[in-house]
């Protein structure tokens, strides 16, 4: 049976103009969009996929990125010269989208149920009564709680998955043909990512409208789309269906994205990388059980570096006035210990607690009760002087390298402004040495030591903060989901990178993430986290192979197998 066709992409050309130069970043891409499919665009950051979306919708910046040639088409209608007054008729009504961020996408001083309203008013002509009966029905569709509430709720109220959810909402109002999903599920929960895609393959059986996926991560769009095109340096380089993208990837770059994500099978000693394969160096080597088991004998020999007895982290939230504060525990009798040299996955959905519990270590949030042994010395209590002392000892690698670099200092200045601090080095010269050192071992440029944090991409931003981390010679590290937001590849460098320096240095890490399979890969001891409490712990292996609580196993459940 054949679909009839929707979008026609033909020899589309995108440049970026900065300065009077031209840059090609979008070069004779063609394809085509059928009633009543999923096709997944899957490519890296920089690929080109957001931008060639963006000009479908008529959203592409116009000082900054224009199209130079080629056509795209929607239901015979040209839209590359189409008037702006004309394109609105078409954009939220017939051609929809989904961001990837839903916070920064909707409007933080609107309520939920008002921000799906100004879109129905635009393009319907339903009354005032109608549009609401509408919003509650489509919050209903996309399974929110309590529509009603989250009606009038603004967005800070609810979770990021709810949020989602609201964009998606907002998306359908007009029973769109087709719909731009732009990464749409990157920063949530594999349990809420799973939901989400669920929810997307739901309404698009239901309504039978074409979805465009946008995403980086390829196992994801195995159990969505129906086609697959992937795309690389502004070029697709290889499409179709998608068992058979999947099975029989006939371009290098295809076959590199599918093996750049850690196995929950195999552990290799190193992940391969994008320029790995394409250079033919692959490492199939593997760390076998033997290895494993005898290098654990060895760690677990050992005295505790930290001992977590018994922690609670409460938090008091005021309801009003004349009501009693009520009591929230975000962490709640939390106890386990940690050896030198060791990797502790620390695993669980947003709200477990796993990021106040990592706080309360660093003795940036200070625990409510319970006691955290730093070499058998209680770190809960201590003096300003031995709490210096201490954050030498006991680092951070956040989640966002961007937020937490002064964007006004240079990166050399940003790493030996902590080793000032903490009397690493006698002078300017000997610390400027050091890193320049350390910024080659975490595989960048000795240039870089002058340049911005602007002028880096995210995962050499990432490799920033890995460099600050380390300058100080510290001897647990906490790393605070600070690969979830980088492409599959780059995870890859970046995992590589935290192993290598954990050989080097003899460090020892708490691995804080969302994502299972990453985890297991880097974890010698498990730890799941459910609403503040243990729910498992043990070995990384063990609890992947035979989970014995239901938590575990929905967490398991929900990783993206691919095919």
């Amino acid at each position: 049976m054949t679909h009839k066709k929707l979008l026609s992409i033909k020899d589309l050309n995108i440049s970026a103009f900065k300065s009077r130069q031209e840059h090609k970043i979008i070069s004779n891409i063609s394809y085509d969009l059928f009633e009543n499919e999923i096709v997944a665009v899957v490519g890296e950051s920089g690929s080109g996929k957001s931008v060639s979306s963006l000009a479908l919708m008529g959203l592409l910046p116009k000082q900054i990125l224009k199209i130079t040639s080629g056509s795209i088409t929607f239901e015979n209608k040209e839209l590359v010269q189409l008037s702006d007054k004309n394109f609105q008729k078409i954009r939220g009504n017939q051609i929809s989208m989904i961001f990837q961020e839903p916070m920064s996408s909707l409007n933080p001083s609107m309520r939920c149920g008002n921000q799906i309203e100004e879109i129905l008013k635009q393009h319907t002509n339903l009354s005032r009564l109608e549009i609401k009966d509408e919003i509650i029905s489509l919050f209903e569709k996309v399974k929110l709680p309590n529509p009603k509430r989250i009606y009038k709720s603004y967005p800070h109220e609810i979770s990021g998955g709810q949020k989602q959810r609201v964009m998606i909402a907002m998306a359908i109002a007009c029973k769109p043909q087709i719909l731009i999903a732009d990464e749409p599920t990157t920063a949530l929960d594999v349990t809420v990512q799973k939901e989400i895609l669920m929810l997307l393959k739901e309404i698009q059986k239901e309504t039978k409208m074409s979805v465009l996926f946008i995403s980086h991560d390829l196992s994801l769009v195995s159990e969505l789309a129906d086609r697959v095109m992937v795309m690389y340096n502004g070029e697709i380089v290889e499409q179709g269906a998608t068992s058979l993208i999947f099975n029989q990837p006939k371009h290098i770059y295809t076959r590199a994205l599918i093996n750049a994500r850690p196995s929950t099978k195999t552990r290799l000693k190193q992940l391969p990388t994008i320029s790995d394969f394409i250079n033919g160096e692959i490492n199939n080597d593997i760390i076998s059980k033997e290895e494993r088991t005898a290098n654990h004998k060895k760690l677990y020999a050992k005295e505790p570096l930290l001992e977590v007895v018994d922690v609670e982290k409460v938090y008091l939230s005021n309801k009003g006035l004349f009501s009693k504060d009520t009591a929230f525990k975000a962490v709640d009798g939390v106890s386990f210990k940690v050896y030198p040299g060791e990797t502790i996955g620390l695993v669980g959905e947003s709200g477990c607690g796993k990021s106040t519990l990592g706080n309360a270590i660093l003795q940036l949030d200070k625990a409510t009760s319970g006691s955290i042994k730093y070499k058998g010395k209680d770190i809960t209590n201590l003096k300003k002087s031995e709490l210096r002392a201490l954050r030498k000892d006991i680092q951070i690698i956040f989640q966002d390298p961007f937020a937490s670099l002064n964007p006004r200092m240079t990166v050399g200045n940003a790493i030996i402004e902590p080793m000032k601090v903490h009397n690493i080095g006698n002078s300017f010269e000997e610390r400027k040495e050091k890193v320049l050192d350390i910024l080659t071992r975490v595989g960048l440029d000795t240039s870089s030591f002058y340049k911005y944090p602007h002028e880096f991409s995210g995962g050499q931003r990432q490799r920033v903060g890995i460099a600050r981390t380390i300058a100080l010679q510290p001897q647990l590290i906490v790393c605070d989901e600070s690969v979830s937001a980088l492409d599959i590849s780059v995870q890859a460098q970046v995992l590589n990178l935290l192993n290598d320096l954990k050989a080097q240095f003899g460090f020892t890490y708490i691995f804080i993430s969302h994502d299972l399979a990453v985890v297991k890969y880097m974890a010698d001891q498990l730890l799941v986290m459910n609403k503040g409490k243990i729910e498992e712990i043990g070995d990384a292996d063990k609890i992947y192979a035979s989970p014995e609580r239901e938590y575990t196993k929905k967490l398991i459940h929900a990783i993206p197998k691919g095919l």
